[in-house]
């Protein structure tokens, strides 16, 4: 192909994933995949390796990336099946994150493979919102291997039956399933078109072509950094269990546009849900990396060759089974992605930002309204890191996810809560030639009892700055006023109030004379 046609191609296999993304939003059932929009999709090779995603989210698609070539070989492919997974140490993250995988046939041949991967609101954990304080991956929810959930075109009642009877609200489960299935169907069906459209040999040649340019790209953003070994560590604040400060360190090793990242030195797996499967931690490598790539660089398997990524087993960033891990998704993928920003910090500075929020800011809760059972899920912005070119933006999602908040009317229309305050959290971005972006503090009244689990980061060690700029402020959760632990559960009666308020970003720089910083 010459470079047109290439782009051309890359922008029509790109246009599939976007337009699964469409349907599986339009189709969905709960607040937290139709409105937050936390999902995403892919298509892969008949390999499993990743040819295209949407600009979804980064967790989510790094983490398909590194391991869903295990999955495809695992199982026997046929024709308009779907497989369903949602087990961390066979290729997914969390339980919450259900994965629907089809392949792709053609003229009798499998030739790709489309998914998507929805977070649900309820797999059945012992605490509402199936984000629980735990320490087995059992008391997380049902706990799903690859499993054919689709036979000849039609769905497996029985199976699906099995899943979501573990939930509270069974419909709202099978409703979410069914957009996620159609959403896969539509990736099938389009697919299917640009390969009979373009022959099968003209479809697997563009694909070689496609990783071929993503590696040199790749290559080519790779040598701008200076060759080297540059070593950094953080810590994440607790478990949830008493154990505290627990450190993420990695070693990266930069060798004539070829990178190694090594995280021997981290912590041990915890008792606690901070834990992770390596597909996370490669998740937030990639992430860092891509961003140092050109745009137009395509989000294939060629482009993440060039990267390789080690840790020991049983480590906080590669547990063993049944480690809980329901935060290790959510809160120590940002980890993985400050300690990488703050190494490439030694070798290339001003290319490189202040830490930002550093949390998904996790809160989950339901119970009972009237007779009807709910499940909420949501995950709140913070401060953006500032960088040389100006300051951190305030009140957004950063790095390793990019969903919405839930709009106050569909909160407030779907659950018995009442949202009495929403604003950017002023000054809490740290002070510098460039001031770190402002978090936000969100206040939730309850109009029922509830129960209420809050996974959070950086409420004990702020947001760093860099190359001379101030933290950002810390994080802070208060119910009725009174300080809450970063991690926690407890139940609530209707008047109660909660207050999230998020870390701001880091500045960049030394603040001028007079301590006044660019906005």
């Amino acid at each position: 192909m010459n470079p047109i046609e290439l782009s051309i191609f890359s922008s029509r296999i790109n246009a599939v994933c976007d337009e699964m993304g469409a349907v599986l939003q339009r189709a969905a059932f709960s607040p937290n995949i139709r409105d937050r929009l936390d999902f995403s999709c892919a298509v892969f090779d008949a390999n499993g390796q990743l040819c295209a995603q949407a600009a979804h989210i980064p967790v989510h698609l790094g983490s398909m990336a590194f391991a869903m070539s295990d999955i495809v070989a695992g199982q026997a492919w046929q024709e308009n099946d779907m497989y369903v997974v949602n087990d961390p140490y066979l290729g997914g993250t969390h339980l919450p994150d259900i994965t629907m995988i089809a392949p792709v046939f053609v003229a009798g041949r499998c030739l790709a493979f489309v998914a998507n991967r929805a977070h649900h609101a309820d797999v059945g954990a012992h605490s509402p919102g199936s984000m629980p304080i735990s320490r087995t991956l059992d008391e997380e929810g049902v706990v799903i291997p690859p499993t054919r959930l689709v036979r000849q075109g039609r769905l497996v009642d029985a199976i699906l039956d099995d899943i979501v009877g573990a939930t509270r609200n069974p419909n709202d489960g099978r409703g979410d399933f069914a957009a996620q299935v159609s959403a896969n169907r539509s990736g099938v069906q389009r697919l299917s078109a640009l390969i009979t459209g373009l022959g099968t040999d003209a479809f697997l040649s563009a694909l070689q072509e496609l990783n071929d340019y993503g590696e040199r790209l790749a290559h080519s953003a790779l040598r701008t950094i200076p060759n080297g070994s540059y070593e950094f560590e953080d810590v994440m604040d607790d478990d949830g269990m008493g154990n505290r400060d627990l450190v993420i360190k990695v070693k990266l090793t930069v060798d004539s546009g070829r990178v190694s990242a090594d995280f021997t030195g981290t912590a041990d797996q915890v008792e606690g849900n901070i834990n992770c499967p390596l597909s996370v931690a490669a998740a937030g490598v990639y992430y860092v990396f891509r961003c140092l790539m050109p745009a137009q660089t395509p989000a294939c398997a060629g482009s993440f060759r060039p990267i390789y990524i080690s840790a020991p087993p049983g480590c906080l960033l590669n547990a063993r089974r049944p480690a809980a891990v329901a935060a290790g998704n959510v809160e120590t993928s940002t980890r993985v992605v400050d300690v990488i920003i703050g190494a490439l910090a030694k070798a290339i500075p001003v290319a490189m930002p202040a830490a930002s929020h550093g949390s998904m800011n996790n809160l989950a809760m339901g119970g009972v309204n009237g007779i009807q059972p709910w499940d909420y899920y949501e995950t709140m912005g913070g401060g953006m890191g500032a960088g040389q070119q100006g300051g951190g933006l305030s009140a957004l999602q950063t790095h390793m996810t990019n969903t919405l908040n839930t709009p106050i009317e569909v909160l407030e229309n779907s659950y018995p809560l009442r949202v009495t305050r929403y604003i950017v959290r002023d000054r809490s971005g740290g002070s510098g030639q460039y001031r770190g972006g402002n978090g936000l503090q969100r206040e939730f009244e309850f109009l029922a009892p509830t129960t209420v689990t809050l996974l959070t980061e950086r409420r004990r060690h702020a947001p760093w700055g860099l190359n001379g700029g101030h933290a950002g402020a810390p994080g802070e959760n208060r119910l009725n006023g009174e300080l809450l632990d970063p991690k926690i559960s407890f139940t609530v009666q209707p008047g109660d109030r909660l207050t999230i308020a998020t870390p701001g970003g880091g500045g960049w720089g030394p603040p001028p004379p007079g301590g006044t910083s660019d906005e």
